[in-house]
């Protein structure tokens, strides 16, 4: 893609706005020359990068951070841009070994983990209704909102995402944020 090549997809997938910033953390392992105190060799490494919305707070999944500059993934910003909101009422059930804790301020982030993985707490907005317990299984009702451009993508990303058998009991197409209707830059 050259530099001047408009670039739809560098903006919120929620509220359009183009106030992004990219929240870098790294970590390394160096080895260090004995006669100069420079580094000589990096032993290990390990760069995590977060790109977020100044104006909405969320983190954008259809971002990454590569190479020192912001790009998008190919498989997730036209859904996520150029989609509609959709909201799924659904049911995951999962091993009882892969939730982290079923009780507390944690639990609906580590139920939604153990529904949907990285999706559940990063890319999709969820809220665990309840859970129930079945021998060694944990069943998990939840409602998920994601970004999709048709109920079959929808439904599709759900599946993949699920980490345990995926029951869609209703799945609706809600319209986007005020905030996105404005067209161009607009926030």
């Amino acid at each position: 893609m050259s530099n001047d090549e408009p670039r739809p997809w560098l903006r919120c997938y929620r509220c359009w706005s183009q106030e992004l910033e990219v929240q870098v953390h790294y970590e390394g392992i160096h080895r260090i020359d004995p006669e100069t105190g420079e580094r000589a060799e990096v032993v290990d490494e390990l760069q995590e990068a977060v790109v977020q919305c100044l104006d909405c707070m969320h983190d954008q999944p259809h971002l990454a951070f590569v190479g020192g500059r912001v790009d998008r993934i190919e498989d997730r910003w036209e859904r996520m841009v150029a989609g509609t909101p959709w909201v799924a009422s659904c049911t995951v059930s999962v091993d009882a070994e892969d939730v982290e804790t079923c009780s507390g301020p944690e639990a609906g982030d580590a139920l939604s983990y153990a529904a949907f993985g990285e999706h559940g707490t990063r890319e999709f907005f969820t809220h665990v209704r309840f859970h129930k317990h079945e021998e060694d299984t944990i069943v998990v009702h939840l409602l998920v909102e994601l970004y999709a451009r048709s109920a079959e993508e929808a439904g599709e990303v759900l599946m993949e995402a699920a980490r345990g058998a995926l029951a869609i009991t209703s799945l609706a197409e809600e319209s986007r944020p005020p905030a996105a209707t404005g067209g161009g830059g607009g926030h």
